[in-house]
């Protein structure tokens, strides 16, 4: 009965859908009252993700399926709430908004003309669904394939954490950077013009131990618009050796410190206006190591929080430019680990085993937000608050404070397979881009976690 009205309603919709599109006729070959193509999906969950399930043709069965249609068909798309939670759907380049639909069975149908080819996004729209899973795409026509993104991926490997200092003594160790202003990729179909070291975002993690000599070599490139600088926090001295790096394009400058404390140390660009110049992406990090080196661990990461102050509304495709208000006002339109929206999601894999002992170097370049870094799932063994070495470590920590131009350091032990998600748990930044994932591998331990859910799925197995 609850599937007859279900479809009844979804006939009544669409009958009265359909004539709508010819309120705004743009010649007699827009109006049609009998759609071409008919999907129908049912919003569910799917792996703890929120999903649009195909409920007909051939792809049925299929989570978020690709909806391809021809160039200039009327398109009817179905909605069947299948979950019981309020849902609608969108296809924002089309101008298509269908209704909400709460309650287990109700129903709803959008009917559209895909008078323009290329491939666009579907979604709920809900604050949260797109992030949980709801969307897919819409192919109209045959749209010419082309790379994702034409500008270079500056975004940084967490994987590259440099060589442990061990357990040799002071030497001197030469650091070269390379500041550069390179437009690269934000997120697929979108770009920003940042400014890096080494051309990438964070710039390199370097690795010294306490005692040691640090020759800084900081070359301005020749292509460069701007002054550049580099000031780290581990130095004791002018500016942090600011005061004596200001190049101008094609300059080199050089700076000696000694590194005088262990800790875990940021290091940004500092000309004026400062906060535009780290903003851009011009800041990374650097360990200094006590004496004898930190305890071997299986898995090190490196992780930096960023934010961008854009012109352009969140997700917006194309160029995304500087907006200095925006700065002003510290309210960020993207926020991002290591460099874009999903540099820990998607371009790079951060990965450990049941059993192995994690350490994740953390540091916020900011340059105005403090971060609650949290990893969802996890609980933190240790953490070196402040990112302070010779300090006894915090113990059981769920969520550790950072602020805007520190550290942190924290260590766990991963215990039991699956996704465990990196966050700042002010979550809505999350809406914003801030998100990063580890995968652990390996058996699971019905002691430490069990459900229904997931014994089904290792009995399948």
């Amino acid at each position: 009965m609850k599937t007859f009205l279900s479809l009844l309603m979804l006939w009544f919709v669409a009958a009265f859908a359909v004539p709508a599109l010819a309120e705004h006729p743009r010649g007699s070959a827009d109006v049609a009252y009998v759609p071409d193509v008919t999907f129908t999906l049912r919003t569910d969950i799917a792996d703890g993700k929120l999903v649009y399930v195909s409920e007909a043709g051939p792809t049925k069965g299929q989570v978020n399926p690709d909806l391809k249609v021809a160039e200039g068909a009327v398109v009817q798309i179905n909605v069947v709430n299948g979950d019981g939670a309020l849902h609608d759907l969108a296809i924002p380049e089309f101008d298509v908004n269908s209704d909400q639909i709460g309650g287990k069975g109700s129903a709803t149908a959008v009917v559209f003309r895909a008078n323009k080819s290329g491939v666009f996004e579907y979604l709920c729209t809900l604050p949260g669904h797109k992030a949980a899973g709801m969307f897919g795409k819409l192919i109209v026509g045959d749209p010419q394939e082309q790379p994702e993104n034409e500008f270079p991926d500056l975004s940084k490997n967490p994987s590259q954490v440099g060589e442990p200092v061990g357990k040799r003594g002071p030497k001197e160790v030469n650091i070269d950077l390379e500041t550069t202003e390179v437009q690269g990729r934000l997120s697929d179909g979108s770009s920003y013009k940042f400014w890096t070291f080494n051309n990438t975002v964070p710039g390199p993690m370097i690795r010294v131990r306490v005692g040691d000599t640090v020759n800084v070599n900081m070359k301005n490139s020749i292509d460069s618009a701007h002054i550049h600088s580099v000031d780290f926090h581990a130095a004791t001295g002018p500016g942090g050796g600011a005061a004596v790096t200001q190049a101008a394009p094609g300059q080199s400058k050089s700076f000696s410190f000694k590194a005088l404390a262990p800790g875990l140390y940021v290091y940004h660009c500092a000309t004026p206006m400062v906060a535009q110049h780290i903003t851009n992406g011009m800041y990374g990090m650097i360990l200094v190591e006590p004496e004898g080196g930190l305890k071997p661990v299986d898995k090190e990461f490196y992780v930096m929080q960023g934010e961008l102050y854009t012109a352009q509304a969140h997700g917006s495709a194309g160029l995304q430019e500087f907006s200095l208000e925006k700065m002003l006002d510290e309210n960020p339109g993207h926020m991002m680990f290591n460099g874009s929206m999903d540099a820990l999601t998607k371009t790079y894999k951060m990965e450990s085993s049941v059993g192995d002992d994690v350490r994740i170097f953390f540091g916020v370049g900011g340059p105005n937000l403090i971060s609650s870094f949290h990893v969802i799932g996890e609980i933190f063994d240790r953490v070196y608050d402040q990112a302070s070495l010779t300090s006894p470590p915090l113990t059981d920590v769920q969520t550790t404070l950072v602020p805007a131009g520190g550290a942190t350091m924290v260590e766990f032990k991963t215990e039991y397979p699956g996704k465990y998600t990196l966050v700042d748990h002010a979550l809505a930044r999350a809406e914003k881009g801030l998100v990063g994932l580890l995968t652990v591998k390996g058996d699971a331990d019905s002691e430490i976690f069990h459900s229904e859910e997931k014994a089904a799925e290792n009995a399948g197995h």
